[in-house]
């Protein structure tokens, strides 16, 4: 069985902050496709593990955790968040370029 352990990412409803992200995921990887009930039309699956989700406070826990368990691994590195420095007052500047729609100048 394949596992891929990652971090995730914020969601679209946080506007900043790294609340919640702290932490490291190990996920299974399908081993079938899901497929579409004849009667209902619903779509079901046979792979449980899809539903599965191990949550550990480090790295180094969910990769020893892998390796106790015998499963084969894909680590995710995160990428590291670029922080551009800015202050209220730039909002305000002069030289600041605005596009509007419909603005031809």
């Amino acid at each position: 069985m394949k596992a891929r352990i990652y971090r995730p990412t914020r969601t679209a409803m946080q506007q900043s902050g790294q609340a919640d992200s702290n932490h490291w995921l190990l996920e299974f990887e399908p081993q079938s496709s899901p497929y579409i009930d004849p009667l209902m039309g619903w779509t079901g699956m046979t792979d449980t593990t899809r539903q599965l989700y191990i949550e550990f406070t480090t790295q180094e826990e969910a990769v020893e955790y892998a390796k106790r368990c015998g499963l084969d691994y894909e680590l995710k590195e995160p990428k590291a968040r670029t922080v551009k420095p800015k202050s209220y007052a730039a909002n305000f500047a002069f030289n600041r370029i605005i596009d509007k729609p419909g603005n031809a100048g």
